[in-house]
């Protein structure tokens, strides 16, 4: 295990989640001086103090998409403003979401309320009870067009919060600083709110537009303070003197749900794998056209690096196989290479057989895609694509879907990409996602564009065509990163794959707070 290849890999993958590791750093901690300063002055904790406090010490906690917006609105909303993640509060997972006050006043961009209804779809997929830490200055109003009338803009966090209350889901919503426009409804539609004496402030529209709107004059607390709240408009129910009594109450009232009944699977005592997950490193490759064999990667996530593989020498592309994860069996399929016919037809009928069991899913992806070509097309490969597709979308348990390398194409669908609604997706940090590789991009559209010029008469120099290539190959390149990715929240969050077995365990325990439900398939074409 320790070749030159492996070295090589080692260094230069450790580099890779070097890097991450220091953007995900100053995501979390780094701030201009002046809003740290400004906190103080208002008196407000840190966010991160916040979830400290509000967490039950020594558990873990599963942040997710720290990285969003990380290449947007010139790198000045770190996290898109916003921390959501998955934690336990008083012996009970819980999600959480929290706007961070010192990033433009907890203002909320086209990308924090991307953010905050993927939280709350989470809570909805896994019926998880929401933890809401209020402190924005509403929506950045310059960007409204992005975020404001659309079906998945901002409306649909609050649709979101009403379709956990008719689940039975509880919301507490601790109201820190100001919850202003739409964002006054994210307590009011809660089932409990704590709101904090002279800094917690909720209201449709803050003293200067209620002034431009009808000349009236008034303070911030007569607007729309905690006594106003608790104890006449009945929009609150509980008052607190500071920031730490709001989150002991918060705890509290936590406790005072009903603990969800989970779902049973197949568990046996956790153990951990035979192999060290810091081998990771050395196994994968930062170049996404240098194969692996993913049972080596297999061995290090599983407990006890053990793995029974299903169908071991039909469809050799896609390995199958059943394993334990923090000791809950999962049925995982991952990546050797291109999607065949045998390795499509391979993954549905496993697929089938773990949903008929309530075996969870977990799906590796390394994949360029569905083999292409005129034989195969013979074969009926879309054919045979579309049913692990059909297969896929209809299974009745969760999935969960690493991007360990390549994932381009049909692949990424085939695979439970984004659109296949898998319970959590993660990404490593040296992923690549497209509709196909960068090169091949390029030289397509290169070429539609050389082929256009050639109708009109023009020729082009070999420089020409290249003028033509490269800035189309930088711009896929750069699409196509992981950092562009998680960004976009393309995915619930960039981790070092040495943390993919926890990320697994918390993701596949949170799952387990909701039924599983009946499988429906549609038609499959035989």
């Amino acid at each position: 295990m320790r070749s030159e290849a492996f070295r090589q890999n080692y260094a230069a993958m450790a580099e890779r989640v070097a890097e991450f590791r220091r953007k995900q750093e100053a995501a979390r901690y780094e701030r201009p001086k002046r809003d740290l300063d400004r906190l103080k002055r208002q008196d407000k904790l840190f966010v991160r103090d916040r979830i400290d406090l509000l967490l039950d010490p020594g558990t873990p906690f599963l942040e997710l998409s720290s990285l969003a917006a990380n290449a947007a609105y010139d790198g000045e909303v770190p996290s898109a403003g916003i921390i959501s993640g998955i934690g336990i509060v008083n012996g009970r997972e819980v999600i959480l979401h929290a706007d961070d006050g010192s990033v433009k006043g907890g203002a909320w961009y086209p990308l924090s309320v991307k953010k905050i209804i993927r939280t709350l779809d989470i809570a909805i997929e896994n019926r998880l009870p929401v933890i809401h830490l209020c402190d924005s200055a509403g929506g950045f109003l310059p960007l409204q067009a992005h975020f404001f009338a659309d079906r998945y803009y901002a409306g649909r966090i609050f649709r979101n919060q009403s379709i956990l209350s008719k689940m039975g889901v509880p919301q507490v919503a601790i109201v820190l600083g100001h919850c202003t426009a739409g964002g006054a409804y994210v307590p009011a539609l809660s089932d409990y709110a704590v709101i904090v004496r002279g800094t917690g402030a909720i209201f449709l529209g803050g003293p200067p537009l209620v002034k431009a709107a009808t000349g009236e004059e008034v303070t911030v607390d007569e607007l729309g303070g905690a006594d106003l709240h608790t104890q006449v408009s009945g929009t609150a129910d509980y008052p607190a003197d500071t920031e730490q009594e709001a989150i002991a109450l918060a705890r509290e009232i936590v406790a005072q749900t009903t603990k969800a009944r989970k779902t049973e699977i197949d568990w046996e005592e956790p153990e951990a794998p035979h192999y060290d997950p810091d081998e990771l490193l050395g196994i994968i490759s930062p170049d996404v056209k240098q194969q692996f064999d993913m049972r080596e990667v297999i061995a290090r996530v599983v407990d006890g690096s053990r793995f029974h593989e299903y169908q071991p020498a039909y469809g050799t592309t896609l390995v199958c196989g059943f394993a334990r994860i923090w000791g809950y069996k999962v049925g995982i399929l991952a990546n050797n290479g291109v999607l065949f016919n045998d390795s499509s037809l391979k993954a549905g009928h496993f697929m089938q057989l773990c949903d008929r069991d309530g075996t969870p899913l977990v799906f590796l992806q390394n994949i360029t895609g569905y083999m292409v070509g005129r034989e195969y097309e013979a074969r009926g490969i879309s054919k045979d694509g579309a049913k692990m597709i059909m297969v896929q979308s209809g299974v009745r348990v969760p999935k969960f879907t690493v991007m360990c390398s390549g994932s381009f194409g049909a692949g990424n669908y085939g695979m439970a990409g984004r659109a296949y609604d898998p319970r959590f997706l993660f990404s490593w940090p040296q992923s690549q996602i497209s509709v196909m590789g960068a090169e091949q991009a390029a030289n397509v559209l290169a070429e539609v564009k050389i082929r256009q010029l050639a109708r009109e008469g023009k020729t082009l120099t070999e420089a020409e065509i290249a003028e033509i290539r490269e800035p189309l190959l930088k711009e896929y390149v750069e699409q196509g990163t992981a950092y562009h990715a998680t960004s976009e929240l393309w995915d619930d969050g960039m981790i070092d794959p040495r943390d993919t077995r926890n990320a697994l365990g918390i993701a596949i325990s949170a799952s387990l707070n909701a039924p599983f439900g009946d499988p429906h398939y549609g038609v499959l074409r035989l």
